[in-house]
């Protein structure tokens, strides 16, 4: 049958109305489960598939979602980027995947690209948003939800979890274990992020009457903190312990120390990560590390998404997820040592 069907042939074959059709297919609408049965019906033996850019002219929706996002290699966006899709699709939803850098002048002509494509909101996924974007996307009246990073305006939603909560029990861990020597390999510090980590150590490292051995921005590159690792173990005194700002740079911190510098984790030297990914609990890693709940993550995100263009007067969402420290073979255990 001809691939040019109309939904007018399909109401006339299913012997309903064309707008019942265009109730069917269109995500949210009510229609009875007898009406969609034989609306489908109809249209799969017509070869029948609803124009998706004339309903969006007529509705005034494109029913696509723009997702702005700057490190795929580091699992844990891609996981949050599947569940991400999963979810926004069962909503009816399609995704548009962009990539962009991490500064807001690289993530400026993405966004005015995803403008032209009428997306009907935007994620972005750890990337920053500057003030002339925000406003041009408020004036477009398209919501933005920051994923996994926070930023100080009140037009834009964030879902995060609370990484300065995560930073103290982090230190608190390292801490009761019997460490002193506590180094931190921050995330980009030009991100809330990884200045809210790095906070959140100082504080809970102070509760036990100690301080940060020595930091640097490990900028959330892998290259980096290996760079930074060979540096902080080819001083005289080393650190006992190390806090990464994600499991991403963990990894390298961990090979570093193993392979190049002949160290053993954790018997010379205690490492933390942070987000939990999948890889954390392998066992060429055994990561202890402060684990973002990604489906929660994920559900707040498009709960916050849905509510903003569904509710143009909602009030954008500022979302904090309790995270949780997941102990395992990269640091010592209380009274080991």
């Amino acid at each position: 049958m001809s691939n040019h069907a109309t939904s007018l042939d399909v109401a006339r074959l299913a012997g309903v109305s064309q707008s019942a059709v265009s109730r069917v297919f269109t995500p949210g609408a009510s229609a009875s489960s007898e009406t969609a049965a034989k609306v489908r019906a109809a249209a799969e033996s017509l070869d029948y598939r609803p124009n998706a850019l004339a309903r969006g002219l007529i509705t005034g929706r494109s029913r696509m979602i723009g997702l702005i996002v700057a490190h795929l290699d580091n699992q844990f966006y891609s996981v949050a980027l599947e569940l991400l899709s999963r979810s926004l699709q069962e909503h009816g939803y399609h995704v548009l995947v962009f990539m962009a850098g991490n500064a807001a002048a690289e993530v400026e002509p993405v966004v005015r690209e995803l403008l032209d494509y009428r997306v009907d909101a935007i994620i972005t996924a750890s990337v920053a948003v500057s003030n002339h974007i925000t406003a041009r996307c408020d004036a477009a009246g398209i919501p933005v939800v920051m994923f996994n990073r926070g930023q100080a305006d009140p037009r834009l939603s964030e879902v995060v979890t609370d990484n300065r909560a995560g930073g103290r029990m982090v230190a608190d861990h390292l801490a009761r274990t019997g460490h002193r020597r506590i180094a931190h390999i921050s995330g980009w510090m030009g991100s809330t992020t990884g200045r809210e980590r790095a906070s959140g150590l100082e504080e809970g490292l102070a509760a036990h009457g100690l301080e940060v051995a020595a930091r640097e921005d490990g900028e959330y590159d892998r290259g980096v903190a290996a760079e930074i690792v060979r540096r902080m173990f080819g001083a005289s005194e080393r650190p006992d312990a190390v806090f990464v700002g994600n499991d991403h740079m963990a990894f390298s911190v961990m090979d570093t120390l193993r392979h190049e510098l002949g160290l053993r984790v954790p018997d010379d030297v205690s490492v933390v990560g942070y987000d939990d990914v999948p890889i954390a609990a392998w066992p060429t890693y055994d990561l202890t590390t402060v684990r973002q709940p990604v489906n929660r993550m994920v559900e707040a995100t498009v709960r916050a998404l849905l509510t903003r263009i569904e509710r143009t007067d909602a009030a954008p969402a500022k979302i904090r997820v309790p995270g949780n420290l997941i102990e395992r073979g990269s640091t010592r255990r209380p009274g080991s040592g």
